[in-house]
Formats: C-alpha cells, structure tokens, sequence
C-alpha cells in the first residue's frame, strides 16, 4: 500500500524492515522517500532504484556483519568500525542524527520501541508526514524543521 501505513499494537509500520545494520533509518532516507523509483532500503539488495553509493555500502557487505547474530553493527567485534564512526561523524554534523546513538537504543530498547520513538520524533509538527533526514523541511507541507529540536 504505497504511501499508506499499516498499525499493529499502537505501532505504525512505516519504519519496519527499514532499519539499516549501521542504525540508519532508511525510512528517513529522501532516496526512500522521493516519488519517482524510491529505495527499499538497505535490506533489499537487488532494488534498481537504490543509489550505487549504498549499492556498494562497506557496512552492509561487511564480511563481519554477516557473522552477527542480531544483523547490526553493534554485535561485531569491531564496533565500532571507523567506517561506523565517520558516516555516524558526517550524519552528526550534516543532518543531526547519530547512527551510534540509534545502535545503542536498539541494544538498550529492542527494534520495536526504536521504531516506535522514530515515529514521534521524525513526524512534522504541522501535518503529520514523515521527515527525511536529509531535508530541512517536511517536504509535504514544507514547514522548516529544526533538527536539533528532533
């Protein structure tokens, strides 16, 4: 059901299956969001549509990974890797969001509650769409968003 959301236990599952192994939220991602040919994910190897630079991720085809149980990066010996810690460094800087921080929850919290509080945090105010990461405005109603109040 494109652009619809499904509820199951108060939670809306716009956000499953979205959760990349480096604590992105892929659901955030404009590349995911955008309306013409949008993005699986990083889950979905095989999407056209995904973006070569993901295509070729470090994190998703990292040898280590797949050996964890858990699939996220916070279960590898290495964690975290200084790939991890650079993409985390830019996401902080560029956009206000920290894939370290996401990882940490999701080991603290479990996956469900760390979906459930991406849905509050990364809902306009005004109109009630989800937010991309990348954008500072809801690109439906295209109110500003102060990331750092997020």
């Amino acid at each position: 059901m494109k652009g619809g959301i499904y509820k199951m236990k108060d939670i809306e599952l716009r956000y499953i299956g979205l959760i990349a192994p480096c604590g992105m939220n892929c659901g955030l991602c404009i590349g995911h969001l955008r309306e013409k040919k949008p993005c699986s994910g990083c889950h979905k190897i095989d999407d056209k549509n995904k973006p070569q630079g993901c295509r070729s991720c470090i994190i998703v085809n990292c040898d280590l990974l797949a050996q964890t149980e858990s699939g996220f990066c916070f279960d590898c010996k290495k964690y975290p890797c200084t790939r991890l810690k650079n993409l985390d460094k830019r996401y902080r800087t560029k956009y206000g969001m920290s894939m370290i921080e996401n990882l940490t929850y999701i080991k603290g919290h479990g996956l469900d509650e760390f979906i459930k509080n991406e849905q509050d945090k990364w809902k306009c105010k005004v109109c009630g769409a989800g937010l991309s990461v990348h954008r500072n405005f809801c690109l439906n109603c295209k109110t500003e968003i102060n990331k750092n109040a997020c």
